[in-house]
């Protein structure tokens, strides 16, 4: 097992912890572990899939702007050649 050694621990955090600790009737070091575990416990977001992440992401209030989108016109649009 591991061990950590905390340093310049404030005092009133200190008097809080051995107060935790005591009324979990744990020992400091117990329950500082105790803290530890709970706090790193990470909770992983279900998955989803992409249709249902899209259609979270992009449902409700749509597209507002401010002003509206300009035409553009007089713009020659060329096919891509894909074949080179």
């Amino acid at each position: 097992m591991a061990q950590i050694l905390v340093r310049n621990l404030d005092d009133r955090l200190k008097a809080r912890l051995q107060r935790r600790a005591k009324r979990n009737g744990r020992s400091m070091e117990a329950e500082a572990r105790e803290i530890l575990r709970d706090a790193l416990n990470e909770k992983l977001p279900p998955a989803v899939g992409f249709g249902t992440a899209s259609v979270a992401m992009f449902s409700g209030g749509g597209v507002f702007l401010d002003e509206p989108i300009q035409e553009i016109r007089g713009i020659r649009m060329e096919i891509p050649d894909f074949k080179s």
